[in-house]
C-alpha cells in the first residue's frame, strides 16, 4: 500500500507531515480512533486545532520509519498501564487500595468508587484511580482465577 504523505521530525522534535501535493503541516499529532479495541488501526494525524490532515487505516501498512515515528509519539502521549494480575484489595467497600501487577510493573492505587470501573466492549474494563490515571484490563475473562474473583466482587 502506498501512503500519500511523508513524516519527519523538525529541530524542535515536532512531527512534520508533508502531503503528496507539497503542503507542510508542522507539529501534527497522531490520535487513535479506537485506542482500546483496535490500537493499531484508525490513526488520525491532526493539527493543534484538531483539524485532520491525514488518515492511517493500519499502522502495519506504513513504512517502518514512519511507523516508528508514530509509535514513539503515541507512547510519549499515552499512559494507560494494563493490569495483568490483581494481587489484593484492602477492602471490598470503597474507597479501597488495589495492589496490582501491570505491564509496566507492580503498583498500588486507590479506587474511590465502583463507578470508576467501566466496561468497554465485551470483556474489557477501564479502571480510574483517585488521581485520574486509567488502568486497562484487556479481557477480564482471561485473567487468573484470583483476579477474576476480586473483579466479580466489584462488578
Amino acid at each position: 500500500m502506498s501512503i500519500n504523505f511523508q513524516l519527519s521530525r523538525n529541530a524542535f522534535n515536532h512531527l512534520v507531515l508533508v502531503t503528496a501535493d507539497g503542503q507542510v503541516h508542522d507539529n501534527v499529532s497522531p490520535v487513535r480512533a479506537f485506542p482500546i479495541q483496535a490500537p493499531d488501526e484508525g490513526i488520525s494525524m491532526v493539527l493543534q486545532d484538531g483539524e485532520e490532515v491525514a488518515w492511517i487505516d493500519k499502522l502495519a501498512d506504513l513504512p517502518e520509519a514512519i511507523r516508528g515515528l508514530i509509535a514513539d509519539e503515541l507512547a510519549g502521549r499515552e499512559f494507560m498501564p494494563e493490569i495483568t494480575r490483581i494481587d489484593s484489595v484492602t477492602s471490598y467497600a470503597t474507597p479501597c487500595t488495589w495492589h496490582v501487577k501491570t505491564d509496566r510493573g507492580e503498583t498500588a492505587f486507590v479506587l474511590k468508587g465502583e463507578e470508576d470501573i467501566r466496561r468497554i466492549g465485551r470483556g474489557s474494563l477501564l479502571i480510574a484511580d483517585n488521581h485520574g490515571i486509567h488502568f486497562l484490563i484487556r479481557d477480564m475473562y482471561v485473567v487468573d482465577k484470583h483476579s477474576r474473583k476480586i473483579l466479580d466482587r466489584f462488578l
